[in-house]
């Protein structure tokens, strides 16, 4: 379905970034990764599925770097046709306690980032008349949890910022979506697990189903496979009038 077009991922050497990537590129979209991890072996599992693969080490905190990514994707493919903003850190603290630099950090990597993309992507979507953009958001740009108020409040902005793109580009073949999982066992989430178990002197086990429990009526995580399924859906002919969408994969978080 996406042979000849291009994907750009940021974030994607592991966790929801590479699965997406890999479900794009088993519909022949050749990829563009972007992250801090094992960029090798990302590239390897997306090169078996007989597409062209690219890495770019921009740090999505810098805008210039951003830029020198976006000209590198020009440049190896001609245009970037899918953008996937998904790159994202996290920092648990009450406000007061918050470290700024901290706060910055997460502004910049969860929501600015997706404007730089996104402003250096729509230029060539719009000469082809096809684009798509889709930010990874989270339940958390729908609801509030305490002690992660930077994390909250860029997911907020990125899915009203999903909304603007979409309205600007209405109509155009570009659509802007946002995808919005709830709890998905990546790295992150790993970490909040263990961070937990300790704090309480319980297994990890125990912590997982406490953490669940708390949000996700299900008691299942979302998978990183179904979000990929998501993604490919909104590169489809299908999706071509679901704009400006922020579409839960929470397992029930959000209908509470």
């Amino acid at each position: 379905m996406l042979k000849g077009k291009t994907a750009l991922v940021t974030g994607s050497t592991s966790g929801i970034g590479l699965a997406i990537a890999k479900a794009l590129a088993q519909q022949g979209a050749n990829i563009v990764l972007n992250g801090f991890g094992d960029a090798e072996t990302a590239k390897a599992q997306i090169e078996v599925l007989g597409v062209r693969t690219e890495y770019h080490g921009a740090d999505m905190s810098q805008p210039a770097q951003i830029e020198d990514m976006m000209k590198f994707a020009a440049s190896r493919f001609g245009r970037v046709d899918i953008l996937v903003n998904n790159a994202g850190i996290q920092h648990v603290a009450k406000v007061e306690d918050f470290p700024p630099e901290r706060w910055d950090a997460i502004i910049a990597i969860n929501l600015t980032s997706a404007f730089h993309t996104t402003r250096l992507a729509i230029p060539a979507m719009r000469e082809a008349n096809w684009g798509r953009i889709i930010n990874v958001a989270s339940a958390h740009g729908l609801v509030a949890s305490a002690q992660k108020s930077a994390y909250v409040a860029a997911k907020h902005g990125i899915v009203g910022f999903t909304k603007s793109v979409a309205l600007e580009t209405a109509t155009t073949g570009i659509t802007s979506n946002a995808i919005c999982p709830g709890w998905v066992l990546t790295p992150l989430v790993q970490k909040q697990i263990d961070d937990r178990a300790a704090r309480e002197g319980v297994s990890a086990t125990q912590a997982q189903n406490e953490l669940l429990g708390e949000k996700q009526p299900s008691l299942q995580f979302t998978t990183v496979e179904q979000l990929g399924g998501l993604a490919v859906f909104l590169c489809s002919p299908a999706a071509d009038q679901v704009r400006g969408v922020a579409w839960q994969m929470d397992g029930g978080w959000t209908a509470q």
